[in-house]
């Protein structure tokens, strides 16, 4: 999720370990323990594309790391505050609970996160929520910004931030619900015609869990759709992308491509480009293909063969151009409005 949401839950997790006994100090700190395992985008000025995409979201976003680091920390807090109320093992709870609800959070997501590393660099990822939604974010901050406007010893402080921690874990709910109907509407409508897969990412769009995505995987290629829980009819319009395997073949071997192909799971379509070729990361869709005669994918990446035999990895930026209309248009298809 968003460096916000996730200051948010970390400061929400620290009031409910130890507010009672440090006041806005837990809230401080919390928010602290809930930025840590982002940092890990400080490596990336050391690493190369695929580098950057195998560490994200590893070390220090396993439950390993949470484990370790915990106690260390919460050992540094309860000297420095050896005056509070706030025993070691208050301290080792706030930080342990701020990485791994961090963790847990992110694993909601589409990009996926290494929670048993280093036992396994598996992406664990539910795809039951966007990494920004303002209806998980917002009434949650809203929560803990009232927090901070009573006294420790105040009981409604606590109501306020358990109210926080139970309207976003409400929408977590929902969100999973919300994407096991999308998923049957979407099996029937692809039973209906006639498309037969072997598996299938149902993802949430940016920004709601209302309009979803799919990417059904075939023996030849991919199908994406479009479902809103608002739609007034079940008729969904799928594009077809091949899988073009066969243009890996010269690539194949090589260590950094074959962990790239690792991460996007199998879901990866490729074509050639003028030089090398692009691979595309299909796990994340086609976030403006619900337009009609569009459809970029989010994440490609070119690949090419340098004059030494080495291989290049370059990504490139297909992001949509997001303004007044496209918001608007955005909006008018979650809302159910197909054309």
């Amino acid at each position: 999720m968003d460096s916000l949401t996730q200051i948010v839950l970390g400061a929400a997790v620290g009031e409910a370990v130890a507010g009672r006994k440090l006041g806005n100090k837990a809230l401080l700190w919390g928010a602290i323990a809930g930025t840590i395992p982002d940092l890990d985008v400080l490596a990336n000025p050391l690493l190369d594309m695929v580098g950057q995409l195998s560490f994200h979201r590893s070390i220090t976003h396993s439950f390993f790391f949470a484990v370790i680091a915990s106690p260390l920390l919460g050992w540094v807090l309860w000297r420095l505050y050896k005056n509070e109320h706030a025993t070691f093992r208050d301290w080792t709870l706030l930080f342990f609970l701020g990485f791994t609800t961090h963790a847990i959070l992110d694993s909601f997501t589409t990009w996926g996160t290494q929670l048993l590393w280093p036992f396994s660099n598996y992406g664990v990822a539910f795809y039951n929520i966007f990494v920004i939604d303002p209806f998980y974010t917002v009434p949650f901050l809203i929560c803990v910004i009232a927090v901070l406007f009573y006294d420790r010893r105040n009981p409604k402080r606590r109501r306020w931030n358990n109210a926080g921690l139970l309207i976003s874990s409400l929408y977590i709910i929902f969100s999973f619900g919300a994407q096991a109907y999308a998923k049957s509407v979407f099996r029937d409508s692809l039973e209906a015609q006639g498309i037969r897969y072997d598996s299938e990412i149902v993802k949430a769009t940016p920004m709601n869990t209302l309009l979803w995505s799919i990417t059904a995987a075939t023996e030849d290629g991919y199908y994406n759709g479009f479902y809103s829980l608002l739609d007034q009819d079940q008729n969904i319009r799928y594009s077809f992308e091949p899988r073009q395997e066969q243009l890996l073949d010269t690539y194949r071997g090589d260590p950094k491509m074959e962990r790239l192909l690792q991460i996007t799971k199998g879901y990866r379509a490729v074509e050639e480009a003028p030089e090398g070729i692009h691979i595309k990361d299909l796990r994340f869709g086609q976030f403006d293909g619900w337009q009609e005669g569009k459809g970029q994918y989010v994440f490609v990446y070119h690949v090419w063969r340098k004059q030494d035999g080495s291989l290049q990895f370059e990504e490139i930026n297909n992001r949509p151009k997001i303004d007044g209309n496209y918001l608007k248009a955005y909006l008018h298809r979650i809302l159910g409005n197909k054309n």
